[in-house]
């Protein structure tokens, strides 16, 4: 497979909102041993991209000069020492990927052997499907299963639910027959919640419990996912019902650490606190992620597909806080 020697990308070393971004011609990374070149078919936007374009560039954890994307689809083009083959199908996401070093957002990526997971013959996806999967599918799956060990007869709270990470745990809630409660902060997208299977949608004001020692329980609500993260989540954690978990995932609300934070006052008597960090992907994760999705013959969803070379008009529409998920295809990918 003929690579060449120069790609388009979004590489950014200041601030950088969405009407400000602009592809630009870098030279295409050279194979090294235990790291994989793939040809780009598709990748989601997500909300911790948006945090490095516009707040964490700059900041020492985050690399000087980087292209962002945690997450994308497409082929294996060189797989140097690794076991990958030229051709294989894969998908990739997070251990650093558009923080520490080059992700997504370009024509091709060269990817540590441990992000990288095989896509099995057997899915039978589009590449934007595909490209909507890998970071917000692993997160819904960890958060729901691994975290608040969601079963049959639980009911399920989502809070923060109109984003991608929200569409895909009702999914995949609603696969098991779980009753489902989300929030929006507008009435106007509760259409969009009950399409996506919820049982039913509140309207999140900012206070879901009636006093900080009074908790309101959410209809029975036995397993809450916050992905508003810890602006709330004193709120959160008093509307889940006694021997109940809550699984902070996200952070929406725009706060990123919790001062003053006491655990003996601020969880309540017999509930747990638990959160999931998917930084550590495996092949075996996704392998059981794939397998419940064609067992229960669920696709991923999304909510907007834009081309590559419309990438700046896509991160504008997530700077301005389009709810669900957005995932960019590359052309040659568009046209199978």
């Amino acid at each position: 497979m003929e690579v060449p020697a120069v790609m388009r990308a979004l590489k950014i070393d200041r601030i950088t909102p969405g009407c400000e971004a602009k592809l630009v011609e870098v030279s295409t990374p050279e194979v090294k041993p235990g790291w994989v070149l793939v040809k780009i078919g598709a990748f989601g936007l997500n909300n911790s991209e948006r945090l490095v374009r516009l707040e964490e560039i700059g900041q020492p954890w985050i690399a000087p000069s980087i292209v962002p994307g945690i997450e994308c689809t497409g082929i294996v083009v060189d797989g140097s020492d690794t076991d990958l083959a030229p051709g294989e199908r894969v998908v990739a996401c997070m251990g650093g990927m558009g923080r520490e070093f080059d992700g997504s957002y370009a024509e091709y990526a060269l990817l540590p052997r441990k992000n990288i997971m095989r896509v099995p013959d057997s899915v039978a996806w589009s590449w934007a499907e595909l490209g909507a999967f890998p970071e917000t599918y692993l997160t819904a799956w960890g958060s729901l299963f691994e975290c608040l060990q969601l079963g049959p007869g639980d009911t399920l709270f989502v809070r923060g639910a109109t984003c991608g990470l929200g569409y895909a745990s009702i999914q995949l809630a609603k696969a098991l027959h779980v009753r489902v409660i989300a929030t929006a902060h507008r009435a106007s997208k509760f259409e969009l919640l009950l399409d996506a299977g919820a049982d039913e949608a509140v309207l999140d004001e900012g206070r879901l419990a009636a006093t900080r020692t009074e908790a309101t329980v959410i209809e029975g609500a036995n397993k809450v996912l916050d992905l508003v993260g810890v602006r709330d989540l004193r709120d959160t954690l008093r509307t889940c019902e006694h021997g109940g978990i809550v699984c902070t995932t996200g952070i929406l609300g725009g706060v990123y650490a919790w001062d003053g934070f006491d655990p003996i006052k601020d969880i309540p008597n017999g509930v747990y606190l638990t959160g999931y960090f998917s930084n550590y992907p495996t092949q075996e994760l996704f392998d059981a992620l794939f397998a419940f999705m064609q067992h229960h013959e669920l696709r991923p969803l999304f909510n907007r597909v834009f081309a590559f070379d419309d990438l700046p008009t896509a991160l504008e529409l997530q700077d301005a806080g389009s709810g669900g998920k957005i995932v960019v295809v590359r052309d040659w990918a568009l046209a199978q």
